[in-house]
């Protein structure tokens, strides 16, 4: 939060340093102004604050037409807002002064997850992963599996967690998304070796405890069941994934 305020006050001096000036700036001052409000942007975006980093950007979206990481920031700000087609135009924007960047690419195969056309998200994943620069391969890879899963093609779901396993083989998301894809092919011994490793390494994370819970109980062992369910309650005691696991519960324990 330090670093934010920091930004945030050189950003501001240099803003308003530029607007109390002569309307005739030279090219100079004006990219610094630029950078600065895009700096000061990209920072309330790392704080989660998009409606004050979208107002940034929106200040100097005009000055920077060919700024693709402008476009894209712009992008991700409507993105988290929930405002998909907004963030849709931005990120096509950014491709369109520079298609090869990858991470517009990939972040609009989120968009496109969002709004469930999981064949455009597909298309944009695909090129990503096809970018053998990528720094962090296993996020495309693992999106491609869930936009896969999504679509009951299960066997191309497990092949690309598998491959984002193979990047980063401690990938919660992945291990995850393949023990989902396993329990939806009827594998619980394979869903709870990946779920009970994704649960050590995310101990917190509630919904993994409520699909191991449903793995435990395909595979008979219902004393698990009953234990993982009541850990959900305990996790996100308020949220309907506790109350459905307090049903499950009970549902089950007369068998214990």
């Amino acid at each position: 939060m330090k670093n934010i305020w920091l930004v945030a006050t050189v950003c501001v001096l240099m803003v308003s340093l530029f607007y109390s000036c002569t309307a005739n700036k030279s090219v100079e001052e004006r990219k610094a102004v630029t950078e600065a409000s895009k700096s000061l942007g990209e920072a309330y975006l790392r704080d989660g604050n998009f409606r004050a980093a979208l107002k940034e950007f929106l200040k100097i979206e005009g000055l920077s037409p060919d700024d693709y990481f402008l476009q894209d920031d712009l992008g991700l700000a409507y993105y988290y807002l929930q405002q998909y087609d907004l963030a849709i135009g931005h990120f096509k924007k950014a491709l369109a002064i520079k298609y090869n960047y990858a991470p517009a690419h990939n972040n609009l195969g989120n968009a496109y997850a969002q709004k469930e056309e999981w064949g455009n998200a597909i298309e944009q994943y695909k090129i990503v992963i096809s970018d053998l620069l990528y720094a962090t391969p296993q996020y495309p890879y693992s999106n491609l599996g869930v936009a896969y899963y999504h679509k009951k093609e299960y066997a191309l779901s497990e092949k690309y967690f598998l491959e984002a396993l193979k990047a980063k083989p401690n990938f919660v998301r992945a291990l995850y998304g393949l023990a989902k894809t396993y329990l939806a092919t009827g594998k619980a011994s394979e869903a709870i070796d990946r779920l009970e490793k994704a649960a050590q390494l995310a101990p917190e994370f509630a919904p993994i405890h409520f699909d191991l819970a449903k793995a435990y109980s395909l595979k008979g062992d219902f004393r698990k069941a009953y234990a993982s369910y009541l850990k959900v309650v305990q996790l996100d005691p308020d949220s309907p994934l506790a109350d459905q696991a307090l049903r499950e519960a009970g549902r089950i324990k007369h068998l214990l």
